[in-house]
Protein backbone atom coordinates (compact mmCIF):
# COMPACT_ATOMS: atom_id res chain seq x y z
CA UNK A 1 0.00 0.00 0.00
CA UNK A 2 1.29 3.55 -0.91
CA UNK A 3 0.43 6.37 0.73
CA UNK A 4 -1.34 7.62 -2.08
CA UNK A 5 -3.78 4.91 -1.67
CA UNK A 6 -4.47 5.57 1.88
CA UNK A 7 -7.88 7.76 1.43
CA UNK A 8 -10.17 6.19 4.21
CA UNK A 9 -12.76 9.29 3.77
CA UNK A 10 -12.87 8.32 -0.32
CA UNK A 11 -16.45 8.76 -1.47
CA UNK A 12 -17.41 11.33 1.14
CA UNK A 13 -18.07 14.65 -0.31
CA UNK A 14 -18.40 17.84 1.85
CA UNK A 15 -19.82 21.13 0.65
CA UNK A 16 -18.28 23.56 2.43
CA UNK A 17 -19.78 27.16 3.14
CA UNK A 18 -17.69 28.50 5.44
CA UNK A 19 -15.18 31.45 5.84
CA UNK A 20 -12.25 32.37 8.18
CA UNK A 21 -10.75 29.55 10.24
CA UNK A 22 -13.36 27.63 11.96
CA UNK A 23 -15.53 25.64 8.76
CA UNK A 24 -12.38 25.47 7.02
CA UNK A 25 -10.41 23.62 9.59
CA UNK A 26 -13.03 21.33 9.92
CA UNK A 27 -13.23 20.94 5.62
CA UNK A 28 -9.26 20.82 5.65
CA UNK A 29 -9.29 17.52 8.18
CA UNK A 30 -11.78 15.51 5.86
CA UNK A 31 -10.21 16.73 2.73
CA UNK A 32 -7.33 15.26 3.69
CA UNK A 33 -8.19 11.69 4.43
CA UNK A 34 -9.43 11.71 0.87
CA UNK A 35 -13.34 13.19 1.40
CA UNK A 36 -13.89 15.75 -1.57
CA UNK A 37 -14.27 18.94 -0.31
CA UNK A 38 -16.25 21.25 -2.75
CA UNK A 39 -15.40 25.09 -1.10
CA UNK A 40 -18.02 27.28 -2.31
CA UNK A 41 -17.13 31.19 -1.87
CA UNK A 42 -18.59 34.50 -2.80
CA UNK A 43 -18.14 36.06 -6.38
CA UNK A 44 -15.32 38.69 -6.35
CA UNK A 45 -13.20 38.31 -2.97
CA UNK A 46 -13.90 35.17 -2.10
CA UNK A 47 -12.82 33.87 1.30
CA UNK A 48 -11.62 37.08 3.30
CA UNK A 49 -8.84 34.44 4.54
CA UNK A 50 -6.91 34.97 0.79
CA UNK A 51 -6.30 38.78 2.17
CA UNK A 52 -4.74 37.65 5.62
CA UNK A 53 -1.58 37.77 6.20
CA UNK A 54 -1.31 38.82 2.51
CA UNK A 55 2.81 39.40 1.67
CA UNK A 56 2.40 39.66 -2.02
CA UNK A 57 0.20 38.44 -5.06
CA UNK A 58 -3.84 37.65 -4.13
CA UNK A 59 -4.06 34.50 -2.27
CA UNK A 60 -2.27 33.92 1.18
CA UNK A 61 -0.06 31.23 2.50
CA UNK A 62 -2.24 30.89 5.05
CA UNK A 63 -5.47 29.91 2.47
CA UNK A 64 -3.51 27.95 0.82
CA UNK A 65 -2.71 26.35 4.44
CA UNK A 66 -6.12 25.85 5.68
CA UNK A 67 -7.89 24.95 2.22
CA UNK A 68 -5.49 22.22 0.80
CA UNK A 69 -6.84 19.51 -0.99
CA UNK A 70 -10.32 21.38 -1.78
CA UNK A 71 -12.29 22.51 -4.88
CA UNK A 72 -13.36 26.07 -5.04
CA UNK A 73 -16.47 26.65 -6.42
CA UNK A 74 -17.77 30.42 -6.83
CA UNK A 75 -21.72 30.68 -6.13
CA UNK A 76 -23.92 33.80 -5.04
CA UNK A 77 -25.84 32.01 -2.55
CA UNK A 78 -28.49 35.65 -1.77
CA UNK A 79 -29.36 35.19 -5.69
CA UNK A 80 -31.92 32.17 -6.72
CA UNK A 81 -29.89 30.60 -8.86
CA UNK A 82 -27.04 30.10 -6.77
CA UNK A 83 -29.47 29.18 -4.22
CA UNK A 84 -30.64 26.47 -6.23
CA UNK A 85 -26.76 25.17 -7.20
CA UNK A 86 -26.05 24.98 -3.70
CA UNK A 87 -29.13 22.66 -2.97
CA UNK A 88 -28.13 20.61 -6.30
CA UNK A 89 -25.20 19.97 -4.49
CA UNK A 90 -26.34 19.18 -1.09
CA UNK A 91 -28.42 16.69 -3.03
CA UNK A 92 -25.30 15.11 -3.69
CA UNK A 93 -23.44 15.70 -0.55
CA UNK A 94 -23.07 13.70 2.54
CA UNK A 95 -21.91 16.75 5.06
CA UNK A 96 -22.44 20.32 5.20
CA UNK A 97 -19.97 22.67 6.81
CA UNK A 98 -20.81 26.37 7.86
CA UNK A 99 -19.83 29.00 10.23
CA UNK A 100 -21.82 31.91 9.34
CA UNK A 101 -23.84 33.90 11.84
CA UNK A 102 -26.73 31.79 13.59
CA UNK A 103 -29.87 32.73 11.00
CA UNK A 104 -27.58 33.66 8.05
CA UNK A 105 -28.38 30.55 6.13
CA UNK A 106 -31.95 30.40 7.13
CA UNK A 107 -32.21 34.48 5.86
CA UNK A 108 -30.49 32.81 2.43
CA UNK A 109 -33.54 30.37 2.44
CA UNK A 110 -30.87 27.77 3.55
CA UNK A 111 -31.66 26.43 6.82
CA UNK A 112 -31.41 22.96 7.46
CA UNK A 113 -35.41 22.04 6.45
CA UNK A 114 -34.62 23.50 3.43
CA UNK A 115 -31.29 21.47 3.09
CA UNK A 116 -33.15 18.17 4.70
CA UNK A 117 -35.39 18.29 1.86
CA UNK A 118 -32.73 17.91 -0.80
CA UNK A 119 -31.32 15.75 1.15
CA UNK A 120 -32.92 13.52 4.24
CA UNK A 121 -29.33 11.55 5.15
CA UNK A 122 -27.60 15.33 5.05
CA UNK A 123 -25.25 15.76 8.04
CA UNK A 124 -25.41 19.63 8.69
CA UNK A 125 -22.27 20.88 11.10
CA UNK A 126 -22.82 24.26 11.92
CA UNK A 127 -19.88 26.32 14.10
CA UNK A 128 -20.67 29.84 15.25
CA UNK A 129 -19.46 32.05 18.15
CA UNK A 130 -22.05 30.74 21.39
CA UNK A 131 -23.90 28.10 19.77
CA UNK A 132 -27.40 27.78 17.59
CA UNK A 133 -29.15 28.03 21.08
CA UNK A 134 -28.88 30.31 24.13
CA UNK A 135 -29.57 34.26 24.77
CA UNK A 136 -26.50 34.67 22.98
CA UNK A 137 -27.08 32.56 20.08
CA UNK A 138 -27.04 35.80 17.60
CA UNK A 139 -24.42 37.50 18.82
CA UNK A 140 -21.65 37.75 16.40
CA UNK A 141 -17.51 36.79 17.99
CA UNK A 142 -14.47 35.88 16.51
CA UNK A 143 -12.44 33.26 18.56
CA UNK A 144 -10.65 36.07 20.34
CA UNK A 145 -14.03 36.87 21.94
CA UNK A 146 -14.75 33.37 22.35
CA UNK A 147 -11.52 32.33 24.30
CA UNK A 148 -12.29 35.08 26.93
CA UNK A 149 -15.67 33.98 27.71
CA UNK A 150 -14.57 30.13 27.73
CA UNK A 151 -11.83 30.99 30.80
CA UNK A 152 -8.75 30.20 28.66
CA UNK A 153 -7.45 34.16 27.83
CA UNK A 154 -8.03 34.69 31.78
CA UNK A 155 -5.02 31.91 32.13
CA UNK A 156 -2.34 32.72 29.37
CA UNK A 157 -0.04 35.67 30.39
CA UNK A 158 1.86 37.03 33.56
CA UNK A 159 -0.54 37.22 36.87
CA UNK A 160 0.93 40.84 36.23
CA UNK A 161 -0.08 41.90 33.18
CA UNK A 162 -3.27 41.93 31.35
CA UNK A 163 -4.39 38.30 29.74
CA UNK A 164 -2.19 37.64 26.20
CA UNK A 165 -3.47 35.85 23.03
CA UNK A 166 -1.62 32.89 21.75
CA UNK A 167 0.02 33.07 18.67
CA UNK A 168 -2.20 31.11 16.59
CA UNK A 169 -5.95 31.29 16.36
CA UNK A 170 -6.44 28.26 18.73
CA UNK A 171 -10.42 28.65 19.74
CA UNK A 172 -10.55 28.57 15.22
CA UNK A 173 -8.63 25.66 14.85
CA UNK A 174 -10.29 23.56 18.19
CA UNK A 175 -13.52 24.07 16.86
CA UNK A 176 -12.44 22.69 13.30
CA UNK A 177 -11.18 19.74 15.36
CA UNK A 178 -14.78 18.89 17.08
CA UNK A 179 -16.44 19.95 13.96
CA UNK A 180 -14.85 17.13 11.54
CA UNK A 181 -15.24 15.03 14.75
CA UNK A 182 -18.81 15.60 15.06
CA UNK A 183 -19.60 15.04 11.42
CA UNK A 184 -17.77 11.85 11.07
CA UNK A 185 -19.88 10.63 14.69
CA UNK A 186 -22.74 11.34 12.28
CA UNK A 187 -21.67 10.03 9.28
CA UNK A 188 -20.49 6.50 11.10
CA UNK A 189 -24.24 6.66 12.85
CA UNK A 190 -26.29 7.08 9.41
CA UNK A 191 -24.11 4.45 8.31
CA UNK A 192 -24.61 2.12 11.25
CA UNK A 193 -28.27 2.78 10.24
CA UNK A 194 -28.16 1.42 7.03
CA UNK A 195 -26.83 -1.70 8.00
CA UNK A 196 -29.39 -2.05 10.12
CA UNK A 197 -32.16 -0.74 8.39
CA UNK A 198 -33.22 2.01 10.60
CA UNK A 199 -33.80 4.81 7.82
CA UNK A 200 -32.23 8.15 8.55
CA UNK A 201 -31.69 9.92 11.94
CA UNK A 202 -34.08 12.78 12.56
CA UNK A 203 -33.02 15.70 11.63
CA UNK A 204 -32.21 17.15 15.34
CA UNK A 205 -29.45 14.28 15.40
CA UNK A 206 -27.65 15.09 12.32
CA UNK A 207 -26.97 18.76 13.01
CA UNK A 208 -23.91 19.08 14.70
CA UNK A 209 -23.72 22.27 17.07
CA UNK A 210 -20.34 22.95 17.19
CA UNK A 211 -20.08 26.69 19.82
CA UNK A 212 -16.21 28.65 19.99
CA UNK A 213 -17.01 29.29 23.16
CA UNK A 214 -18.21 25.91 23.99
CA UNK A 215 -15.02 24.22 22.11
CA UNK A 216 -12.56 26.04 24.13
CA UNK A 217 -14.47 25.87 27.37
CA UNK A 218 -13.95 21.64 27.01
CA UNK A 219 -9.88 22.42 26.69
CA UNK A 220 -10.70 23.63 30.42
CA UNK A 221 -9.38 20.68 32.14
CA UNK A 222 -10.94 20.89 36.03
CA UNK A 223 -11.09 24.67 36.08
CA UNK A 224 -14.89 24.37 36.83
CA UNK A 225 -15.03 21.37 39.41
CA UNK A 226 -12.15 22.78 41.04
CA UNK A 227 -13.65 26.17 41.56
CA UNK A 228 -17.06 24.38 42.81
CA UNK A 229 -15.41 21.85 44.97
CA UNK A 230 -12.83 24.14 46.48
CA UNK A 231 -13.12 27.47 46.16
CA UNK A 232 -10.00 27.72 43.92
CA UNK A 233 -10.00 30.30 41.18
CA UNK A 234 -7.11 29.39 38.87
CA UNK A 235 -5.00 32.33 37.33
CA UNK A 236 -2.33 33.08 35.28
CA UNK A 237 1.01 31.47 36.18
CA UNK A 238 3.25 33.05 33.44
CA UNK A 239 5.41 29.88 32.28
CA UNK A 240 4.38 27.30 34.56
CA UNK A 241 1.18 25.28 34.81
CA UNK A 242 -0.76 25.35 37.62
CA UNK A 243 0.27 22.68 40.67
CA UNK A 244 2.82 21.42 38.55
CA UNK A 245 6.70 22.25 39.41
CA UNK A 246 9.11 22.14 38.27
CA UNK A 247 7.73 22.29 34.64
CA UNK A 248 9.20 26.15 33.35
CA UNK A 249 11.18 27.99 30.87
CA UNK A 250 14.43 28.81 31.24
CA UNK A 251 16.88 31.39 29.93
CA UNK A 252 20.47 29.62 28.85
CA UNK A 253 24.11 31.32 28.55
CA UNK A 254 23.47 32.29 24.93
CA UNK A 255 20.38 33.97 25.39
CA UNK A 256 18.00 30.72 23.72
CA UNK A 257 15.72 29.46 25.58
CA UNK A 258 14.78 25.63 26.44
CA UNK A 259 11.83 24.09 28.41
CA UNK A 260 11.99 21.63 31.13
CA UNK A 261 8.98 19.54 32.37
CA UNK A 262 10.95 17.78 35.57
CA UNK A 263 7.71 17.31 37.82
CA UNK A 264 7.04 13.85 37.68
CA UNK A 265 8.64 12.60 41.42
CA UNK A 266 11.03 10.17 40.19
CA UNK A 267 11.99 12.60 36.97
CA UNK A 268 12.22 15.32 40.03
CA UNK A 269 15.35 13.53 41.47
CA UNK A 270 17.55 13.01 38.50
CA UNK A 271 16.48 16.75 37.19
CA UNK A 272 18.15 18.08 40.27
CA UNK A 273 21.10 15.85 40.54
CA UNK A 274 21.16 17.19 36.98
CA UNK A 275 21.64 20.32 38.27
CA UNK A 276 23.98 19.65 41.18
CA UNK A 277 21.78 20.23 43.50
CA UNK A 278 21.24 16.83 45.34
CA UNK A 279 20.08 18.61 48.39
CA UNK A 280 16.81 19.23 46.70
CA UNK A 281 16.69 15.83 45.89
CA UNK A 282 16.55 14.64 49.25
CA UNK A 283 14.21 17.05 50.73
CA UNK A 284 11.29 15.52 52.25
CA UNK A 285 8.95 18.66 51.30
CA UNK A 286 9.74 18.25 47.44
CA UNK A 287 9.06 14.58 47.22
CA UNK A 288 5.21 15.17 46.27
CA UNK A 289 4.08 17.68 43.50
CA UNK A 290 2.09 20.18 45.79
CA UNK A 291 5.44 20.52 47.83
CA UNK A 292 7.16 21.50 44.69
CA UNK A 293 4.37 23.43 43.81
CA UNK A 294 4.62 25.37 47.21
CA UNK A 295 8.42 25.95 47.27
CA UNK A 296 8.21 26.64 43.16
CA UNK A 297 9.92 30.20 43.30
CA UNK A 298 13.43 28.21 44.67
CA UNK A 299 13.25 25.27 42.96
CA UNK A 300 12.74 28.11 39.33
CA UNK A 301 15.72 29.84 40.74
CA UNK A 302 17.89 27.28 41.34
CA UNK A 303 17.20 25.96 38.11
CA UNK A 304 17.68 29.22 36.26
CA UNK A 305 21.37 29.44 37.90
CA UNK A 306 22.28 26.89 36.49
CA UNK A 307 21.26 26.77 33.26
CA UNK A 308 22.75 30.85 32.62
CA UNK A 309 26.13 28.89 33.20
CA UNK A 310 25.34 26.64 29.92
CA UNK A 311 24.58 27.05 26.44
CA UNK A 312 21.24 25.51 25.30
CA UNK A 313 22.89 22.60 23.52
CA UNK A 314 25.08 22.24 26.40
CA UNK A 315 22.12 21.92 29.16
CA UNK A 316 19.75 20.03 26.74
CA UNK A 317 22.59 17.13 26.18
CA UNK A 318 22.78 17.15 29.89
CA UNK A 319 19.24 16.41 30.93
CA UNK A 320 18.63 13.97 27.86
CA UNK A 321 21.51 11.94 29.12
CA UNK A 322 19.49 11.91 32.83
CA UNK A 323 16.33 11.38 31.02
CA UNK A 324 14.47 14.58 31.89
CA UNK A 325 12.30 15.43 29.32
CA UNK A 326 13.18 19.07 27.63
CA UNK A 327 13.72 20.59 24.41
CA UNK A 328 14.53 23.73 22.58
CA UNK A 329 12.20 26.34 21.61
CA UNK A 330 11.85 26.49 18.22
CA UNK A 331 11.66 28.80 15.62
CA UNK A 332 9.84 28.75 12.34
CA UNK A 333 13.94 28.21 11.05
CA UNK A 334 14.10 25.41 13.46
CA UNK A 335 10.94 24.04 12.49
CA UNK A 336 12.36 23.89 8.76
CA UNK A 337 15.82 22.39 9.57
CA UNK A 338 14.75 19.79 11.97
CA UNK A 339 15.12 15.87 11.28
CA UNK A 340 12.47 15.09 13.04
CA UNK A 341 10.25 16.84 11.17
CA UNK A 342 11.36 15.78 7.92
CA UNK A 343 11.90 11.83 8.80
CA UNK A 344 7.79 12.07 9.00
CA UNK A 345 7.38 13.68 5.70
CA UNK A 346 5.46 16.91 8.21
CA UNK A 347 6.81 19.60 6.08
CA UNK A 348 5.92 18.89 2.02
CA UNK A 349 7.54 21.25 -0.26
CA UNK A 350 5.78 23.05 -3.32
CA UNK A 351 5.81 25.51 -6.00
CA UNK A 352 3.32 28.49 -4.99
CA UNK A 353 2.66 31.33 -8.16
CA UNK A 354 1.64 34.68 -5.90
CA UNK A 355 0.37 35.90 -8.80
CA UNK A 356 2.96 37.87 -10.00
CA UNK A 357 6.40 35.27 -9.55
CA UNK A 358 6.21 31.56 -8.98
CA UNK A 359 8.03 31.08 -5.45
CA UNK A 360 9.81 27.48 -5.84
CA UNK A 361 9.97 24.97 -2.77
CA UNK A 362 7.42 26.53 0.07
CA UNK A 363 7.45 24.17 3.00
CA UNK A 364 3.99 23.65 4.06
CA UNK A 365 2.55 21.54 7.35
CA UNK A 366 1.81 17.90 6.67
CA UNK A 367 -1.26 15.62 7.33
CA UNK A 368 -1.97 14.08 11.13
CA UNK A 369 -2.34 11.88 12.03
CA UNK A 370 0.11 9.72 10.59
CA UNK A 371 -1.28 6.68 8.49
CA UNK A 372 1.39 4.41 7.32
CA UNK A 373 4.32 5.87 8.65
CA UNK A 374 4.70 8.98 7.31
CA UNK A 375 2.59 12.28 6.78
CA UNK A 376 0.11 11.50 4.34
CA UNK A 377 0.49 13.71 0.34
CA UNK A 378 -0.82 16.74 0.39
CA UNK A 379 -2.82 16.48 -2.95
CA UNK A 380 -2.88 20.13 -3.54
CA UNK A 381 -2.52 23.56 -1.80
CA UNK A 382 -5.93 25.86 -1.08
CA UNK A 383 -7.11 26.66 -4.74
CA UNK A 384 -7.20 30.07 -6.66
CA UNK A 385 -10.89 31.59 -6.47
CA UNK A 386 -13.03 29.76 -8.37
CA UNK A 387 -10.78 27.18 -10.32
CA UNK A 388 -12.91 24.14 -10.02
CA UNK A 389 -16.31 26.42 -10.75
CA UNK A 390 -16.60 24.89 -14.60
CA UNK A 391 -15.86 21.03 -12.90
CA UNK A 392 -18.37 21.38 -10.20
CA UNK A 393 -21.15 23.24 -12.19
CA UNK A 394 -20.86 21.73 -15.20
CA UNK A 395 -20.08 18.39 -14.94
CA UNK A 396 -21.20 17.36 -11.62
CA UNK A 397 -24.80 19.47 -11.76
CA UNK A 398 -24.29 19.18 -15.61
CA UNK A 399 -25.47 22.97 -15.89
CA UNK A 400 -25.25 24.84 -19.41
CA UNK A 401 -22.87 28.08 -19.51
CA UNK A 402 -25.59 30.63 -18.60
CA UNK A 403 -27.06 28.68 -15.77
CA UNK A 404 -23.11 28.47 -14.83
CA UNK A 405 -23.15 32.55 -15.33
CA UNK A 406 -25.77 32.76 -13.40
CA UNK A 407 -25.29 30.69 -9.78
CA UNK A 408 -21.79 32.06 -10.12
CA UNK A 409 -22.91 35.29 -10.03
CA UNK A 410 -21.22 36.19 -13.52
CA UNK A 411 -23.76 36.95 -15.39
CA UNK A 412 -24.26 40.32 -12.89
CA UNK A 413 -20.91 40.67 -13.52
CA UNK A 414 -21.32 40.90 -17.34
CA UNK A 415 -24.34 43.06 -17.27
CA UNK A 416 -22.99 46.51 -18.64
Amino acid sequence: MTNESIAPLKGVRVLELGNYIAAPTAGRLLADFGAEVIKVERPGTGDELRNWRLHKGTTSMLYRTLNRNKKSVVLDMRTEAGKQAVLALVAKSDILLENFRPGTLEKWGLGPEVLNEANPDLIVTRISAFGQTGPLSERPGFAAVAEAYSGFRNLVGDPDRAPVRVGVSIGDSIAGLYAAFGSMMSLYQREARRRNSAGAAPLTERIIDVALNEAMFSMMESLIPDYQAYGVDRQRVGGRMEGIAPSNAYVCKDGASIVVAGNGDSIFQRYMQTIGRPDLAEDPSLQTNAGRWAQREELDQAIGEWSAQLSASEALAALDAAGVPAGPIYTAADISEDTQYASRNMIQKFDVSTGEEVLPGVGFPGIVPVIGEQSLPIRNLGPDLGEHTQEILGGLLQLDAAQIDAASGREQALRP
